[in-house]
């Protein structure tokens, strides 16, 4: 199947204008399939030829302005149409398949009930599953939707009713104009909470065997939405556009939320079933922010093409958690964006794969679906925070204001937003867009410090370098912070000196206001996390770096710095063992929720990757002693306890007290080892081989859901037995039939680091098998299993020339080309620091 690409989009946009889309669904019609019956009107050139996207499982009949199109018209998901009038009317009957990809119209049927859920995923390009369109964004329209469904199900959709349902028939009110990909529904027995904030109706929806969490839930979800609406139209100038603000959870969901305007669409695990950390709930609201944003930013005013997908995702990601940290009480979300949120960021600037904030070459929906990464999100908000801070916050918001004015319900480019935001701040941006959002990679920044005799600093400078194949030097907007000892033993800032780096002095800034000043015991560079860039301590910092992180008041201070002690490591620059000692020295008193959870995970990966056989088993122990303080020194049921137990549970080999944990014995007073905290258990278990098939069967008896399958499915693929090993690769490459949520899960669970010698026949087997296995499948359900499915754990150099063999193909796909590339170059990094 052709991708669309730039050329037949443009040339798409320039013989027609699409006026309306009427869209009518028939879920009635069984398991397979549903009824699409589509009545597209349109302007066009007359005489001219184009095609619409369409992928049916049957045509039915399709008629343009009254003549039958003959059923070969439809070819390769395309409709072709010819001999177009001025004024245009394509009426389409058709059956269309469900998914169970989460791509499309998914259909889910209830592990706990078997009722029968639906949702509608467009993204990126999948309206064509369910109705023949103009699938890209610069295509606007508005959309009425009518759904014959079974009459006890709800169902809801971008649009307000336009009346009471009657006879299983919900109609609905024409949309606003909208891109395609933004176009959705959902359909079921799913149940609802209602609230009202103003003028604008709200809801909540999950499935009907998650009634009960959604109903604990909602208190928290409404408050945080409200506060989300009211900062967003006192900072934009422009109230929520679209009507009513509903949310719905859906299963098996591929992203973590979906900006459909008036229906945003969350991943299910939102709604908890079990006790998680303070910082897990922050993350919730901050999606819950991004996808408003987004209302604004995608939804009001939508990129023209893919290119300028950043307008959409940098822009949701800066915004959602500048407005998570002033409208709601989770007001530490830049430290958990400097913590998470840049180190993702940073790991996707620099793979091979690493490409520009805002490329200028996206030539087809398929290349557009591979810049879903660090960069577009993490990079692009890291980016647009400096750029606040460099403008200053009033003519920021002033050009994002007079850019929503100007385009509102239509499309624009980097070009327009830098023009309002030039306009408003009175200078030219071409330069600054040209240096950060224009060139790939990312700078390194090193203090470069002299001490003078007398206790001071003789001269402080900073040397800004980049990778050779990527020699942008850029300018800088950042602090230093000089933090020293106090007297009743905590680190204090005394210091902060803001200033800008410029690239026309060769890479290396000196800080004259510095010489003289008395040497600190911590000199950060980045503090406040100001600029986008990896930082390096200078060799006395970086010394007393033990001494003074669990004394380190400000959290973000303390983020900044786990931050480049992580990056050194995994660039190789410092040896892993140096960053388990500081776990074990540091972590215990740590009180950050977010910096325990993403140190224990950041470090347990880098572990088990750059750690050899011979050494892994010594720091696993000492992460698990580290857990464990850290576990003693936690209260009892809070935030901190149940991040130090995941992390024991996640290091510890002592099966003994995992099956007590388990019958409820030496349990820490206050940690609740409730539903997903036993599947957590029984994963470690299964990974140690002390459990089986029998005890994963009966855990899973015990809680016949949706979250329970998914975990069953990782925990027998992580059982260390050949016959275990065997079932879940047949599934990983083969089924069909199974959710790809399911194999995501088998996937995931396949690959062990205790397990290498049971699985290295599989190794080759991924090269070998996994090119036609992603034939069966598309879109970011392959990418995630062709990357979960990944041998991340053979850390050789014949996992190299495997990869590399795979990588001389010039058939392969690009997604798994893409996967391929990046972990070859993490395995080339491990290899590195084994040696």
């Amino acid at each position: 199947m052709p991708s669309l690409t730039r050329a037949e989009a443009a040339a798409r946009a320039a013989t027609v204008h699409v006026d309306s889309y009427d869209l009518d669904l028939d879920l009635t019609a069984g398991a397979e399939t549903f009824r699409s019956r589509t009545v597209l009107r349109f302007a066009a050139t007359p005489g001219a030829s184009t095609f619409a996207d369409f992928e049916p499982a049957e045509l039915i009949s399709a008629t343009l302005n009254g003549v039958a199109l003959d059923p070969g018209a439809l070819s390769e998901h395309r409709l072709a149409l010819t001999g177009l009038a001025e004024r245009n009317e394509l009426v389409v009957e058709a059956r269309m398949a469900y998914s169970n990809t989460g791509e499309g119209l998914h259909r889910f049927v209830d592990p706990a009930d078997k009722q029968v859920y639906l949702y509608a995923h467009m993204f990126l390009d999948g309206a064509r599953r369910i109705f023949p369109c103009f699938d890209q964004p610069d295509l606007k329209a508005p959309y009425t939707l009518a759904v014959t469904a079974p009459d006890d199900w709800l169902v809801a959709a971008n649009a307000v009713p336009a009346g009471p349902a009657e006879s299983g028939r919900w109609r609905f009110a024409p949309t606003l104009p909208l891109s395609t990909y933004l176009i959705t529904l959902i359909a079921g027995p799913y149940h609802a909470c209602t609230d009202v904030h103003g003028d604008v109706p709200l809801a909540l929806y999950a499935r009907g065997s998650m009634a009960r969490f959604l109903d604990a839930e909602a208190e928290e979800l409404f408050t945080v939405t409200k506060q989300c609406l009211d900062r967003y139209g006192e900072i934009f100038g422009i109230p929520y556009p679209f009507g009513h603000y509903q949310q719905a959870f859906v299963p098996e969901f591929n992203f973590g939320a979906m900006e459909n305007p008036g229906l945003v669409t969350f991943r299910e695990e939102f709604v908890y079933r079990s006790a998680v950390t303070d910082s897990e709930r922050e993350t919730r609201a901050n999606v819950v922010a991004h996808e408003m944003a987004h209302m604004w930013f995608g939804d009001l005013v939508t990129m023209a093409w893919w290119d300028d997908l950043w307008l959409n995702e940098s822009f949701a990601e800066y915004m959602g958690t500048r407005i998570t940290a002033e409208a709601t009480r989770f007001t530490r979300t830049w430290t958990t964006f400097a913590m998470h949120r840049v180190a993702w960021g940073m790991r996707s600037d620099q793979r091979p794969s690493t490409h520009p904030v805002a490329p200028t070459d996206v030539a087809d929906t398929a290349a557009a679906l591979l810049n879903f990464d660090g960069i577009s999100y993490a990079k692009g908000a890291a980016v647009l925070k400096q750029l606040a801070a460099w403008l200053g916050d009033e003519a920021f918001l002033s050009g994002l204001n007079e850019y929503f004015a100007t385009h509102r319900f239509a499309n624009a480019t980097l070009a327009d937003l830098l023009g309002a935001l030039s306009k408003a701040a009175g200078r030219d941006l071409s330069g600054w867009a040209e240096a950060w959002l224009r060139r790939a990679q990312v700078n390194t920044l090193r203090a470069e410090v002299d001490h003078a005799g007398d206790g001071g600093y003789a001269q402080v400078a900073i040397v800004q370098t980049a990778p050779e194949r990527y020699p942008t030097l850029r300018p800088h907007r950042l602090a230093i912070g000089l933090y020293d000892r106090a007297g009743n033993g905590a680190v204090e800032l005394r210091r902060r000196l803001e200033l800008d780096l410029d690239p026309a002095d060769g890479g290396r800034t000196v800080v004259p206001e510095l010489t003289g000043e008395k040497v600190a015991d911590l000199l950060l560079l980045n503090d406040g996390g100001l600029t986008y860039a990896k930082i390096r301590l200078d060799e006395r910092s970086t010394a007393a770096v033990p001494l003074l992180l669990p004394h380190l008041d400000d959290s973000l201070a303390r983020a900044l710095v786990w931050s480049s002690t992580l990056d050194a490591v995994t660039d190789g620059e410092r040896p892993v063992a140096d960053l388990v000692s500081l776990v074990f020295a540091a972590l215990p008193v740590e009180s950050e929720v977010v910096i325990v959870e993403d140190v224990l995970k950041m470090t347990r990966g880098l572990v088990d990757r750059y750690a050899t056989a011979e050494t892994r088993p010594a720091a696993l122990e000492l992460l698990a002693q580290a857990c464990d303080r850290l576990l003693a020194a936690s209260a009892a049921g809070s935030s901190r306890q149940l991040a130090a137990a995941r992390g024991l549970i996640g290091a510890t080999i002592d099966v003994a007290r995992l099956r007590n944990w388990l019958d409820g014995a030496g349990v820490p007073e206050g940690l609740a080892v409730d539903t997903d905290l036993r599947w957590l258990i029984h994963y470690r278990l299964a990974v140690l081989g002390a459990i089986g098939p029998d005890q994963i069967a009966a855990q899973l008896d015990a809680d016949r859901s949706a979250a329970g399958e998914q975990a069953a499915s990782r925990c027998r693929a992580a059982l260390p037995s050949a016959e275990a090993k065997a079932y879940a690769w047949d599934q990983i490459i083969r089924d069909t039939t199974t959710s790809t949520r399911l194999l995501e899960h088998a996937a995931a669970g396949f690959w062990q680091p205790e397990q290498t010698a049971l699985t290295a026949d599989y190794v080759p087997r991924y090269f070998a098998e996994m090119p036609d296995s992603m034939r069966l499948r598309s879109g970011m359900s392959a990418e995630a299993l062709a990357l979960a499915a990944y041998p991340r754990f053979a850390v050789a150099a014949e996992t190299r020339r495997l990869a590399a063999d795979l990588l001389a193909r010039p058939e392969l796909p690009a997604i798994l080309r893409r996967v391929v590339t990046d972990a070859d170059d993490d395995m080339r990094r491990a290899l590195a620091a084994r040696s």
